[in-house]
């Protein structure tokens, strides 16, 4: 336990700190204490972490004050890993290491022959050194040809050789990534995949907090918090924890994906890439409601795989994608400000497609196929919150009349994704009936008044997508005129074959 009258740069051997009041705790008691000085000074315990305030977060905190080892269980893209690599926040800044040491010995109490043999020759005059939190985290990803030596060490026999020892001594043994992370944490990402005779490795660690290589007789002591995440999938898909080793690890936290639009917006504001130097890319609210509502609709879709999840960097890579293709045709048309538009959702088709998983009928339909009907299904559902639904019956259809007679008359309306903004206003405003729908329903201001055309292609894709206009490319038309096209367009197919 660090003093904050000790300075530490100033001690430098073992007697240096046996004068000061500094005590040594275990790595358990450390992270318990000092998370205990975060509640109390009303800190953030876990910055960065959204959406888990009432759930995930409380149960961590209880699993640190605990002292127990934790596996947290959860669905690809729920911060798991993040979560790992903020516990060292919890550790003290410095603490004293005899110098040299593999094993970040203990200065009142080493573990290794190297530093018990240097304090029985230097006694008080032992030098020592001071590690950093961040020097105390280790992390391997478990994979199936993760092995006992990477983990927890083997026999050397260059080291013997070259000195001359036989290997029954201890300094011939080459210490693994768990051992040289000893007075510290160490975490392995996706637990699963650690075979099983590996995972009969950890058993001692995690109850005995020792280790043995090679069945030497030979006790090493270590101070560890281990810390796992797994995917429930992996318990059937890829592999098992082992039933020993669940019922060693203390504490088991599931986590989730957002469970609210607003929520999910903040974790893809604060991890998307939408600050970028040149052109000022504006995104309304709806459009960025839109993008997490995609997310949602996957994870509720009977075309994707549910056990597999869908990832929240999905929707933080279809944002970039988004602001990345309004970015490309401001520059294209040499304007300086632009604003992304519905017409943009549909070219981050490439940001879904490879983060969904899909089932037989998914893989039926096709990818592609797949990531239109959730964009189409999300743009409907947050248009509906905006206006009148147009599935009702009544007044709310009714509200649409004007536009719907528009195209009734024949007319249609092409929107090229790449017209600059003048061009592609001045070819919606052309839709009889949108401004006038405009002033009846819209209330609270939804973009800029410039970009007041961004809503009416809202309207337009909406009514698209609840089947009361018809779409052919990029071409919006009256429904029934476009299913009688299609009819005919068949029927000509026919008759030529």
């Amino acid at each position: 336990m660090t003093d904050k009258t000790i300075n530490h740069t100033q001690l430098k051997t073992l007697g240096d700190l046996r004068a000061t009041s500094y005590r040594v705790d275990s790595v358990k008691d450390e992270l318990r204490r000092n998370l205990l000085k975060h509640i109390n000074n009303g800190q953030e315990v876990f910055p960065g972490i959204l959406g888990y305030d009432q759930s995930v977060i409380p149960q961590l905190q209880n699993a640190i004050l605990s002292r127990h080892d934790i596996l947290l269980l959860g669905l690809r893209g729920q911060a798991k890993s993040r979560i790992l690599r903020l516990l060292p926040q919890f550790l003290d800044e410095y603490v004293p290491t005899v110098a040299g040491s593999e094993l970040n010995d203990n200065p009142y109490a080493p573990i290794s022959k190297f530093a018990r043999d240097l304090i029985e020759q230097q006694g008080d005059d032992t030098p020592i050194a001071w590690i950093h939190r961040s020097e105390r985290y280790g992390e391997k990803l478990a994979t199936p040809d993760t092995s006992i030596a990477d983990l927890i060490g083997d026999i050397d026999p260059i080291k013997a050789a070259h000195n001359r020892l036989t290997y029954a001594d201890e300094e011939v043994i080459h210490f693994g990534i768990i051992p040289r992370t000893n007075r510290g944490i160490f975490a392995i990402n996706e637990l699963p995949d650690l075979q099983a005779r590996i995972q009969v490795g950890l058993l001692n660690i995690m109850e005995e907090q020792d280790i043995q290589i090679r069945g030497f007789n030979v006790r090493f002591p270590l101070d560890l918090l281990m810390v796992f995440s797994a995917n429930p999938e992996d318990y059937t898909n890829r592999g098992n924890i082992i039933t020993p080793l669940k019922d060693r690890i203390d504490c088991q936290v599931l986590t989730h994906y957002p469970s609210d639009v607003d929520t999910a917006m903040k974790i893809t504001d604060q991890e998307a890439w939408i600050d970028r130097d040149g052109v000022k890319v504006i995104i309304p609210d709806f459009i960025r409601q839109i993008i997490e509502v995609i997310a949602f609709e996957a994870r509720a879709s009977e075309y994707v795989d549910q056990k597999s999840g869908v990832s929240a960097r999905m929707t933080r890579s279809a944002l970039e994608a988004l602001v990345a293709n309004a970015e490309r045709r401001a520059v294209l048309h040499q304007q300086p400000k632009t604003c992304v538009r519905i017409s943009d959702l549909y070219y981050v088709e490439p940001s879904l497609t490879g983060k969904l998983e899909l089932v037989y009928e998914g893989e039926q339909e096709g990818p592609q196929k797949v990531a239109r009907l959730l964009i189409g299904r999300a743009i409907l559902k947050v248009f509906a919150n905006y206006f009148p639904d147009p599935n009702l019956k009544g007044k709310e259809r009714e509200a649409y009349g004007d536009i719907l007679a528009w195209f009734a008359k024949g007319n249609t309306l092409t929107l090229d994704p790449e017209l600059s903004d003048q061009e592609f206003k001045k070819y919606i405003d052309s839709v009889s009936g949108l401004k006038d729908f405009l002033n009846a329903h819209l209330g609270q201001p939804m973009v800029p008044v410039r970009y007041n055309w961004i809503i009416k292609e809202l309207i337009l894709e909406g009514l698209h997508q609840a089947s009361m206009l018809g779409k052919e490319q990029q071409t919006y038309s009256d429904m029934m005129g476009s299913m009688l096209g299609s009819l005919e367009s068949t029927s000509e197919d026919e008759d030529y074959e």
